[in-house]
């Protein structure tokens, strides 16, 4: 990498943000839970949580292509995620919890697509060597994940709260630290936005990436709640969570041979093949601890090779003028969109038939996301 590539700082941003996330999604369902809301509840709640990226990445994403202030915008989204999630410390009620849920995550969701298009700028043409930058957001998952699981079970989840409230602030220090790169120049060449995201491939991609976020769903949502109900503890939870990450951080510390190699088309094909696989092991085999940690390795390609390499398409598509915005369209799309319907199905579902049929539901969103990046995604 350049050397003047600040890497333990944009390194840092994200094992902060994704130290947030390692807390949302493995143990935010529970703490719902433990408030006593029912599983629709739950779903509706956590729709909210990842509907809010449906709307802003995109406004946010525009304000930065704009004014050129990228890391401005990361550092307003980073301090009112902090201030506005204060409030659910002593959140109980449905309806202020649900408004304080939306406008925490509005401001939190601006903050990952413009720093995306931030690292990318500073690596300029060593892009294959994003995923040596996000691997920590990985570890930091795995740290928060492991820490909380062993802290609800000696306390319970009433402590989820203020540690994600310490987390947000150690991400606002490190959206201060982090430098802003210098913009590229603008290719006049450069198509127009919308005539880029009317191309048949890009999408392909979107619905692509959609399917396999709405599979996601029910996993952010339910897959602890899931263990809980056949007996797993809060510790046994953590490690299951934490094993798919190392797997992640593994996917992620060769996808710089990988994509090269073998090309987006035949590595987004098997990567949504083997989701499919690991919901119906979810689904089927939700008893056998040994199954559930395979898995849960197959995270390595149901979210680490396959975000490496929508990543570097949406950064192939989408330049110059239009980079900001493509990527809150990717991360709207797909972590918004796709996990919101994942979460608010999989809610109604598991409140009426269980855990089983909401994961082989996911399975077939991930099968049919199978045959949509066969037939649109590019070979190189």
């Amino acid at each position: 990498m350049p050397d003047a590539l600040p890497y333990w700082r944009l390194s840092g941003f994200y094992f902060a943000y994704f130290a947030v996330l390692g807390i949302i999604a493995p143990y935010w369902g529970p703490y719902l839970d433990f408030l006593g809301f029912s599983a629709a509840e739950i779903g509706e709640l956590i729709a909210i949580l990842h509907a809010t990226k449906i709307i802003a990445p995109n406004v946010w994403g525009w304000i930065a292509d704009h004014t050129g202030h990228r890391m401005a915008v990361v550092r307003l989204a980073s301090v009112g995620a902090l201030l506005i999630f204060s409030g659910v410390l002593f959140a109980r009620d449905y309806w202020v919890l649900a408004g304080l849920m939306a406008a925490f995550s509005f401001f939190w969701h601006a903050a990952i697509p413009q720093f995306e298009a931030n690292t990318m700028n500073h690596l300029g043409d060593a892009h294959h060597r994003y995923s040596r930058i996000r691997l920590w957001g990985s570890v930091g998952f795995i740290a928060s994940v492991l820490v909380v699981g062993e802290l609800t079970d000696r306390l319970d989840y009433g402590i989820v709260p203020p540690i994600m409230l310490g987390i947000f602030g150690v991400l606002t220090v490190m959206a201060l630290a982090a430098p802003q790169a210098q913009q590229p120049q603008p290719d006049t060449d450069q198509p127009h936005f919308l005539g880029v995201l009317r191309q048949p491939v890009v999408i392909g991609l979107f619905a692509t990436c959609f399917l396999l976020q709405a599979s996601h769903g029910p996993f952010y949502a339910f897959y602890s709640i899931h263990l809980q109900d056949h007996g797993y503890t809060g510790s046994a939870i953590g490690v299951l969570w934490s094993l798919g990450v190392v797997a992640e951080i593994g996917a992620f510390l060769i996808m710089d041979r990988l994509l090269p190699r073998f090309g987006p088309k035949r590595l987004m094909v098997t990567v949504l093949a083997l989701a499919a696989v690991r919901w119906v092991l979810v689904a089927t085999f939700v008893q056998h601890l040994a199954i559930q940690a395979g898995a849960q390795l197959l995270h390595a390609a149901s979210f680490g090779i396959y975000h490496a390499v929508a990543i570097s398409l949406v950064n192939r598509f989408f330049v110059g003028p239009n980079q900001g915005r493509g990527q809150a369209l990717y991360s709207s799309l797909t972590f918004g969109a796709g996990v919101a319907v994942g979460s608010l199905g999989g809610g109604y579902v598991f409140d009426a038939f269980g855990g089983a049929l909401t994961f082989y539901m996911a399975a077939a969103s991930a099968a049919l996301g199978s045959l949509v990046a066969a037939r649109f995604i590019p070979w190189r």
